[in-house]
């Protein structure tokens, strides 16, 4: 029935469409320019728009000469490419009638041999969205799509593996526009499989509008890399290196694009070795009164085998359809070593009791990812209707085994328990999208679109008890857990643009349907709610180098299926997690008030409210008589945020850059969480960021990466101080190769250390990761962008960017 109606809603929009693209009188503008060049050869110019969708390309014709024709007044870039590399990228013009640019001078010979190239900056702010360029950093070389996250500026990563951008958690995680349905350690474990090789951007996007799902407090997207350019192009890379263990990624490329087709595919191998050591005090109190204490040391060791694969093509029917599908495959392998020790302290303060915990376990992810889609493309005037059809598969598999000895000093006995376990894992996700982009005469613009997606997930979970060498069933660690979601969603938003004022308002509506079944309980949870979500943005152009802008959303984060899951999965005899099935979604209202200056200098004030926070917490509970902790997750009433985020490049001589980010907030928590009850707790706290780039001459250029981060309260955690400084240069060849060299985390200064405190609970702990690496990587660029004749201008010849596919 769903489908049914996603079809009669496409053709009403079709209809709609049609209707006023009959009544509607295009302007015919032109823009044409001349390129001033040392060489003959045919250049690439491409005009893109103020969204920065590629409009056109033209080819210059020999004299330098091109010309863009039935363009609307608006505002435009240029680009231009010369051999495959771009060489050209214009501010923004704003063309309200016909005009000719000042010619652009690329005369290598003029400025001595020397070839003018300009690169997209590591940070930049478009339409709402702070950008990391990930290809243009060094520092990045070399590592995972997790290493990559946890050095962005305003991004932290807590001992937990959460994510948080801006002090606020609950992100929604997109690979290429498409949700990750994992938190916490899952989710880290396989953006852990993503080599930074293969990203080309990563968007922070703090307030949606309407026409996103209103899923996370904000938005994290990692795109992926896929070539525009016409011709065959390609690329090929290698990267090796060291911390406490060897890393090492490889990855290929290729696209080939003329008029009718765009058919493009990617590989990458990684093989990385890497550690997780985690220090725990764990105290426990009775009538404030101390009652024992754990204190234990940690070590995983992993070793990652991943393969990252995508193929797609784009198919131009004609001037007006475009059809498209992609490919997917993440496969992620790793074994885990694990060696956990611990001295139980008595009320004396002196030891009772130890125990070592040998962990062992081979892991596999895979996720493999299918994409149709379609786009009708209505007028001249950039009007068009999108449909997506997406089918996500994820599946796990989990081969673990605990041994435990234990030594009683009192008596002097010793036990060994063994636990064997076996996990699998299927998560499946079915999505069907439509979205209606309509623009009007006068800058007036329609935006509406529908969703519906299907998302079921069953996780069979057996363990054994094998200490008398034979598996017996241990029912009290089995599970199977089932998991079923339906969410239908509709949008509308209208955009007005004046001269310097610009207004967005919109509404979003999500209904959602879940079921949890716990197999081995018969236990069934089940919720169903419908709700509204409102967004605007309103800008207006101080000066012509100067704009405010102030925008608000309502954004929810529903609990995922592993949060949701109440099994209890055991790490060692003093600690164990479990998922809470009484979760409540939570929503904040977000507020922004931003001012640009020179579309490079920004600051934003925030403010959001979010009620039934969820947290992911530690805390103390009773198990068969003894005390141990549990990693759960549970509600906060509310927690209120108030930020200030400043973005400032300075380009302190000719071949030095610097981009800095500077983010101060304070998060006030309240809620009550075993007996604890906090109102308000929290701290003023900020982080600042430096990355400076150096010019060298003759190719070479070098960076230094510098991030502060203060002690920040969170709810019941306090997180020490810390701090990191990255560097590493780079030299490009004539031959389209680049060598880079990057030395992270110098000091070894970036793992994370606190406390968390409860009225009966003290725990101190401390995380050191494989974080201090120096990274070889060598990058090969083949192919060219070069076409074998001058295209002819006119909409049939039109290039055309899809976005996400």
């Amino acid at each position: 029935m769903t489908r049914i109606l996603s079809f009669i809603f496409i053709c009403i929009l079709t209809s709609f469409s049609s209707r006023y693209t009959a009544q509607q009188t295009a302007q015919s503008l032109s823009l044409s320019g001349n390129i001033q060049s040392g060489k003959a050869e045919q250049m690439e110019i491409s005009l893109f728009n103020s969204e920065h969708r590629l409009i056109k390309t033209e080819i210059a014709d020999s004299n330098g000469k091109f010309n863009f024709n039935d363009l609307k007044q608006g505002t435009y870039q240029i680009k231009i490419n010369r051999n495959g590399t771009e060489v050209y990228h214009s501010e923004n013009i704003s063309l309200a009638e016909n005009m000719a640019l000042p010619s652009i001078d690329l005369n290598v010979k003029s400025i001595e041999g020397v070839t003018i190239t300009k690169t997209k900056p590591l940070i930049e702010r478009q339409d709402g969205k702070m950008i990391m360029n990930v290809e243009n950093s060094i520092a990045s070389t070399g590592n995972s799509a997790f290493e990559v996250l946890e050095k962005a500026p305003g991004v932290s990563i807590d001992n937990n593996d959460n994510i948080s951008l801006r002090g606020k958690g609950n992100l929604l995680i997109q690979i290429d526009g498409k949700n990750t349905p994992m938190t916490g350690t899952d989710l880290a474990n396989y953006l852990k499989g993503i080599p930074s090789s293969t990203i080309e951007k990563i968007e922070f996007i703090t307030n949606p509008s309407s026409k996103y799902d209103a899923a996370g407090s904000a938005i994290i997207n990692i795109k992926l890399k896929k070539e525009q350019r016409k011709g065959t192009n390609g690329s090929v890379s290698t990267s090796l290196g060291t911390g406490k263990y060897i890393k090492n990624n490889n990855s290929f490329s290729i696209n080939h694009r003329n008029k009718k087709i765009n058919i493009f595919g990617n590989y990458s191998f990684a093989y990385r070795e890497a550690y997780n050591g985690l220090v725990l005090d764990r105290n426990f109190y009775e009538a404030n009164s101390f009652k024992k204490a754990y204190v234990q040391d940690n070590y995983l060791k992993f070793k990652f085998n991943s393969h990252v694969a995508k193929a797609g093509m784009d198919y131009y029917l004609n001037d007006k359809n475009v059809l498209g599908f992609s490919v997917g495959l993440v496969s992620n392998k790793f074994n885990v070593n694990g060696d956990n020790s611990n001295v139980t302290l008595g009320s004396n303060h002196l030891p009772e009791s130890s125990f070592t915990t040998v962990n062992r376990s081979n892991d596999r992810w895979t996720n493999l990812s299918f994409n149709l889609n379609h786009k009708y493309t209505i007028d001249s005037l950039g009007s068009e209707i999108s449909t997506d059809f997406d089918y996500i598969n994820y599946a796990n598999s989990s081969l673990q085994s605990f041994d435990t000895q234990t030594h009683e000093i009192a008596s002097g006995t010793d036990n060994l328990d063994i636990i064997k376990g076996d996990m699998d894992g299927k998560l499946n996700i079915y999505s069907l999208k439509s979205d209606l982009t309509k623009n009007f005469k006068h800058e007036w613009k329609l935006e509406t679109g529908i969703k519906t997606s299907f998302v079921k997930t069953d996780n069979d979970l057996k363990f054994f008890n094998a200490s008398s060498g034979i598996l017996i069933p241990d029912l009290s660690k089995t599970n199977h857990f089932i998991y079923e979601e339906n969410i239908n969603a509709v949008y509308g938003n209208v955009s007005k643009k004046w001269e310097k004022f610009k207004a967005t308002a919109g509404l979003r509506m999500e209904n959602t349907n879940v079921k949890g079944t716990q197999i081995t309980t018969n236990q069934i949870n089940k919720r169903n709610y419908t709700q509204l979500f409102p967004s605007a943005v309103f800008s207006y152009d101080l000066t012509d180098k100067s704009n405010l802008e102030v925008n608000f959303s309502r954004r929810i984060t529903r609990p995922s299926y592993n949060q949701l899951n109440p099994f209890k999965f055991y790490l060692d005899p003093t600690t164990l997690k479990a998922g809470n099935p009484d979760l409540n979604a939570q929503t904040t209202m977000n507020y922004e008030l931003t001012y640009s200056l020179s579309n490079k200098y920004f600051a934003t004030l925030s403010y959001s409210k979010t009620s039934n926070n969820i947290t992911d917490i530690l805390k103390p509970v009773v198990e068969n008589g003894q005390v141990v902790t549990v990693q759960t997750i549970e509600n906060l009433n509310s927690v209120s945020y108030f930020g200030l985020n400043l973005i400032a490049p300075v380009k302190v001589t000719k071949w030095w850059d610097m981009n800095n980010s500077a983010n101060f907030y304070y998060g006030s928590y309240t809620g009550n969480v075993s007996g604890t009850q906090i109102n308000n707790k929290g701290n003023f706290t900020f982080s600042i960021n430096s990355i400076n780039s150096f010019k060298l001459g003759n190719g070479f250029t070098a960076e230094l990466t510098g991030n502060y981060k203060a002690r920040e309260i969170y709810a019941y955690l306090n997180v020490s101080p810390n701090w990191y400084l990255n560097i590493g240069a780079q030299k490009k060849f004539k031959n389209n190769s680049t060598l880079k060299l990057a030395f992270t985390d110098m000091f070894f200064t970036s793992n994370i250390k606190g406390q968390t405190v409860y009225n009966d609970y003290l725990e101190n702990f401390a995380v050191k990761r494989d974080t201090r690496v120096v990274t070889l990587s060598y990058t090969y660029n083949f192919g060219s962008s070069k076409n074998g004749q001058p295209r002819k201008t006119g909409g049939a010849e039109d290039l055309k960017q899809r976005i996400g596919s």
